[in-house]
């Protein structure tokens, strides 16, 4: 532990202080706000690691405030909602969150899912190479190793792989996918996508028919799972 920052924005009082209670208890530096625009300017002074937001606030949409804030901020985001529909998630995710988290939660639950974010960004900037679970991602050289035997991927199958590398633990939902490897315009057609995953669990899987490393969110896209 480094002393990660963590920025709250939340206007409901006793949400931050179970938050920041918890969050202080695993050595992170915690700032708070209570509206959208203070949690923007927070942002601009403290420079978070991490920023927590709740959608629901009292001056502004947390999807405004989100999006305001992917306009420069690139640090992670995971907001907190009450929202349950599959098409509010993947709003969400679209518009540039990492994660989310639906109230209420359990914190063991959300300090987790900080833990594996916080991981995956370290690994990016320290790191070539991704290993999980035997497989071995080496962005430098393309190539890839699964329980130390070199794997062979076409060149689509191999750029998927490197977006769930990239982006361990973290929700990507198939418009997302689509637009990343197969660009603009290409949103709809996600029978390609699926081709394609099928293709990746067959090389990385255990059991292609109980994926385990690449699994499916209902509705809303594919997760690479991290422990």
């Amino acid at each position: 532990m480094e002393n990660e920052t963590i920025l709250i924005i939340d206007d409901e009082v006793q949400i931050r202080r179970f938050l920041k209670v918890g969050l202080e208890s695993q050595g992170y530096r915690v700032y708070e706000a209570e509206k959208g625009e203070e949690g923007l300017t927070r942002t601009v002074m403290k420079k978070p690691d991490l920023i927590l937001l709740d959608l629901n606030l009292p001056d502004m949409s947390g999807i405004d405030v989100l999006k305001k804030l992917r306009e420069w901020y690139h640090a992670p985001i995971i907001v907190l909602t009450v929202r349950e529909s599959e098409h509010d998630k993947i709003e969400l995710l679209d518009n540039g969150a990492d994660d989310y988290i639906t109230k209420p939660f359990n914190m063991g639950e959300l300090l987790a899912r900080i833990r594996a974010i916080l991981r995956r960004i370290k690994q990016e900037a320290d790191e070539p190479v991704f290993t999980h679970k035997g497989i071995a991602v080496d962005f430098s050289k393309r190539t890839v190793t699964v329980d130390g035997l070199a794997v062979k991927f076409t060149p689509l199958e191999y750029e998927l792989l490197t977006l769930f590398a990239r982006n361990p633990g973290k929700v990507l939902t198939q418009r997302q996918i689509m637009k990343e490897i197969w660009g603009p315009g290409m949103e709809s057609e996600t029978n390609y996508l699926r081709v394609y995953i099928a293709a990746l669990r067959k090389k990385l899987e255990k059991d292609p028919s109980r994926p385990a490393i690449i699994v499916t969110e209902p509705a809303v896209g594919y997760r690479f799972v991290v422990d």
